[in-house]
């Protein structure tokens, strides 16, 4: 049965849109606690790419230097926006085929030595994506005065077609 699976797909997929919309309005050298806020972009997709499927069986991407997903540490590299939302891409369809490939019986298992169930780990992932969504769309708005777009659902996503601010 795929019933909850397809429920979590139809949140998952919003999660995605929206970060991508506050990726394609932000200034990226505002500073976050003295951080650049692509460094936050990085960590939240990067927490998504670990987190929505296993964090202890996990391999970094080929550019990633250790430590990088915490904004707070310093690293040597800068990854542009379009490098950014190449890698969320990647992750969303990432995300959506691991969704398709699980039972809603599978939501409650455990992934290889993880100790969380494959739900706790989806609603984790979720729950960061919107908060770090919102944190982005919060500086947005205090620099520009207006309000990035944002979808909650299918029945949402035609908003879009207007641009990316909500005017």
């Amino acid at each position: 049965m795929k019933i909850l699976c397809d429920i979590i797909k139809k949140q998952v997929v919003p999660n995605f849109i929206n970060i991508e919309t506050a990726i394609k309005t932000y200034d990226r050298n505002a500073l976050v606690c003295g951080s650049p806020a692509w460094r936050y972009v990085y960590h939240t997709i990067h927490s998504a790419d670990k987190w929505f499927f296993n964090p202890f069986v996990y391999s970094e991407p080929e550019w990633h230097e250790d430590g990088m997903d915490n904004p707070d540490n310093p690293c040597s590299i800068e990854l542009s926006d379009e490098q950014l939302l190449e890698y969320l891409y990647t992750v969303k369809n990432k995300t959506l085929q691991y969704i398709d490939s699980l039972t809603d019986e599978m939501l409650s298992e455990n992934p290889e030595n993880c100790p969380y169930t494959r739900l706790e780990l989806v609603l984790r992932q979720s729950r960061h994506i919107s908060m770090h969504t919102g944190m982005l769309n919060g500086l947005t708005i205090e620099k520009t005065g207006k309000f990035p777009i944002f979808v909650g659902g299918a029945d949402t996503f035609d908003r879009l077609k207007n641009g990316l601010f909500d005017e």
